[in-house]
């Protein structure tokens, strides 16, 4: 395998699926005709298998060897997760992406994504349905838990000089219905389009 077909898998690894059209904007925007060029290495690596496709859907959704099953529930979770990630990288590549980051033991939070972008850690919580108020409020108790505990001051992120907890980041269906006032971190609930905004470019 080239660099780029090494780099479409540990893609793939990292999101645990990408459609056909991911893998070319990711890796083949700087190509004439991004498209043929993705189908073309994709076609090479489901051949060798090196990844593996869903083929019942409109979108063939590509996977990693070994990875998650093809009808799993979680899949338009994880895509909504690619184009979260497509979007922020249009104003500048994070500097760490990690997909379902694990923060500890019990009891503590569960983000979609942990993101360092924009210099500044972040904690996204990305919503494909509105959460209840009850699972939101557990979800926030979870941050402050891990808050309090100050065990997020040992990540090997943490810059030498000022320890920062991450911003908490609710985006899609529900984001700005759930209560989140009186926490001792930022919580924006607010749209990828209006945070760029915010931000700046």
């Amino acid at each position: 395998m080239n660099a780029r077909d090494k780099a479409i898998v540990k893609d793939l690894e990292r999101f645990r699926c990408l459609t056909r059209d991911d893998v070319a904007e990711l890796h083949f925007s700087n190509v004439k005709n991004p498209v043929t060029q993705a189908n073309m290495v994709l076609k090479r690596l489901r051949r060798d298998d090196v990844i593996t496709c869903a083929t019942d859907r409109r979108k063939y959704i590509y996977f990693p060897v070994p990875g998650i099953k093809k009808d799993s529930a979680k899949i338009g979770h994880f895509l909504a997760i690619v184009d979260f990630y497509k979007q922020i990288t249009k104003v500048e590549v994070p500097r760490v992406f990690d997909v379902e980051p694990k923060t500890g033991g019990k009891g503590r939070p569960e983000p979609d994504v942990f993101t360092i972008w924009k210099g500044a850690p972040w904690f996204v919580e990305i919503q494909r349905s509105q959460f209840s108020d009850k699972v939101m409020l557990e979800k926030m108790n979870r941050y402050e838990q891990y808050y309090l505990s100050g065990e997020w001051e040992q990540e090997p992120w943490q810059p030498a000089a000022k320890k920062l907890f991450p911003y908490v980041w609710i985006i899609g269906a529900g984001a700005g219905k759930y209560k989140t006032e009186g926490r001792p971190f930022r919580v924006f609930q607010v749209s990828v389009e209006d945070m760029i905004q915010r931000v700046g470019r």
